[in-house]
């Protein structure tokens, strides 16, 4: 084989560090910019691949999520249904005086229930709230009895205020009987609250 000659040789030697540069620089700032922006990319399509299962999740389960939402919606209607409307006294004792038919609780004094407030135990609350106060007698376990019901079947009302005394005995059956004097908080539907505030 032929040899190269020196100035060949250099400038063979030159070239070849030439390129050798060449690729290096393009390699350090086109490739490899490149190579970090394709990272980018695969960390931002994984992100999406999992937000896009979520909504597919989401979607699937749409129905699921409807029957769920119906099935609270009817429960919720079903609760407002015992609540106070229109009328607040007249609704108030009536359903007072039904549920205590049968029971040995007498309530000779309704006061009349005041205007319709927010509900002061939780901020922001869809409901009003309005108070009545029952004044009238029973026996003591007649009256817990009759306090525990009414909590148990109208979950949105309490029992507050709760006062006893000896009732004055006209006979002598009456002589354990007690007075007392309680307060009835009672959530209001929204539309009712809304109508009873424009009269």
């Amino acid at each position: 084989m032929n040899k190269l000659s020196k100035d060949k040789r250099n400038q063979l030697i030159l070239a070849s560090t030439a390129i050798a540069l060449a690729l290096g620089g393009i390699y350090f700032t086109l490739i490899r910019y490149q190579q970090g922006g394709l990272r980018e990319y695969a960390v931002k399509k994984t992100a999406m691949e999992k937000k896009l299962a979520e909504i597919r999740d989401t979607v699937n389960h749409s129905r699921q999520i409807e029957t769920e939402l119906l099935t609270v919606s009817n429960q919720l209607s079903l609760a407002e249904e015992d609540m106070p409307a229109g009328d607040l006294y007249a609704s108030m004792v009536n359903t007072i005086r039904k549920f205590k038919l049968g029971r040995a609780v007498e309530i000779p004094q309704f006061n009349s229930p005041g205007n319709p407030a927010d509900v002061n135990l939780l901020p922001k609350f869809p409901y009003k709230q309005t108070v009545m106060t029952l004044v009238g007698s029973a026996h003591y376990h007649d009256l817990g009895k009759f306090i525990a019901d009414f909590e148990n079947e109208f979950p949105s009302s309490r029992v507050l205020n709760l006062e006893l005394s000896p009732a004055s005995a006209a006979s002598p059956g009456e002589k354990e009987k007690l007075a007392f004097k309680l307060d009835i908080v009672a959530l209001i539907k929204s539309t009712s609250a809304a109508t009873v505030s424009k009269l």
